[in-house]
């Protein structure tokens, strides 16, 4: 086994999926969308504190980040797992772990690039004044976003289905139920990555939730995310099998 911990050559295999086929356009329409958004917003209100803040979390943080990190991650595992060809990477004298991280430090650049650097640019356009609001989001957006490849990540390795399952997630427990139910902010990567924003830029996005509970929480997602998915690809039938 290798003691890398990336390997160049599956990041660069990495770079080359996510952008060769339609997940890449799209991770390039997402961002486009909410700095465009972000122009229309203050044409029409001004530098308005409120218009910025609902914004920047109601089209950034709980929309861009998360589709970002999904197309993102799905584009790195699941194809490969689907066509087979995941079994000739296994095959070889590489760690599991070092596939993971690998695969995931591509996600990771794509959510800076795509969700994380869009917030910082939209939060000063929408309010120039107080960068400490585009800066929390950045914050905010950089940490969601690598709980979100974690997770979907875990996702890829184990169903065919993961960007189904990962929109059911972000649309069922992230949007309808996040906001009918006040208890699931305590499981709500959105609501964690608020409580940051609202700790560094001294705004009120979520009630009632530690900032040491959300980043903890957020902490432990990655983690336990990408652990999981290492120690199913080491259990993963080389026929290509689920």
């Amino acid at each position: 086994m290798s003691g890398q911990v990336l390997s160049p050559t599956i990041v660069r295999l990495g770079v080359r999926s996510v952008f060769g086929r339609w997940r890449g356009a799209l991770l390039f329409v997402l961002p486009l969308s909410l700095i465009g958004l972000a122009v229309l917003v203050r044409a029409l209100v001004g530098a308005d504190p409120g218009a910025a803040e609902n914004t920047l979390y109601a089209f950034g943080l709980a929309v861009t980040v998360p589709l970002v990190a999904l197309l993102a991650t799905s584009g790195l595992l699941a194809p490969e797992i689907d066509d087979g060809s995941i079994s000739y990477l296994l095959a070889k004298p590489i760690s599991r772990y070092t596939i993971v991280a690998s695969k995931l430090a591509v996600a990771a650049a794509c959510v800076v690039v795509f969700a994380a650097v869009p917030l910082l640019v939209a939060g000063l356009v929408l309010l120039g004044s107080e960068p400490s609001l585009a800066l929390g989001f950045l914050v905010a957006g950089l940490v969601a976003g690598l709980a979100y490849c974690s997770l979907f990540a875990l996702l890829s390795v184990m169903t065919r289905h993961a960007i189904v399952i990962g929109l059911i997630y972000l649309l069922g427990w992230e949007g309808l139920l996040g906001g009918l139910l006040d208890g699931v902010r305590w499981l709500s990567i959105t609501r964690w990555a608020g409580e940051i924003v609202d700790t560094i830029a001294g705004v009120h996005l979520v009630d009632d939730l530690s900032i040491w509970y959300a980043v903890v929480a957020s902490v432990v997602v990655i983690a336990l995310g990408a652990w999981l998915t290492g120690r199913r690809l080491r259990a993963f039938n080389l026929t290509g099998d689920e």
